[in-house]
């Protein structure tokens, strides 16, 4: 009778972390968009490796989870990693040029207040 054998691809959350459990940044969120900079991939491991393979352009980290089968919380972990070391960066939000002031939201929001 043979044993069931491990699937290979299998590997504890801690390992691939290096024994890191929550992401070193508290503003990270898995709808944070993060693309990759122009940094030499040596000494990266293999999972930070393929993050930033895939992040050419803009990607949210939950899109990375699920692009590389990752677990949510791996990615955080891995993706804060990166951006510690200055491998991923996060684009500037696009602001229109005739975004309207925060004044005249406020406004908006006042009357709207008045309505109800």
């Amino acid at each position: 009778m043979s044993r069931p054998r491990r699937d290979p691809d299998m590997i504890r959350a801690y390992v691939r972390t290096r024994g890191r459990s929550s992401p070193s940044r508290d503003d990270l969120e898995l709808t944070s968009l993060v693309r990759a900079a122009d940094r030499p991939l040596q000494g990266l491991d293999a999972d930070a490796v393929r993050v930033m393979r895939l992040c050419s352009g803009p990607l949210s980290v939950a899109e990375i989870a699920s692009l590389l089968d990752l677990p949510p919380t791996v990615a955080l972990i891995v993706v804060s990693g990166l951006l510690d070391t200055g491998h991923l960066d996060t684009p500037a939000p696009l602001v229109p040029d005739d975004a309207p002031s925060i004044d005249i939201l406020k406004e908006v929001l006042d009357g709207l207040r008045a309505l109800v």
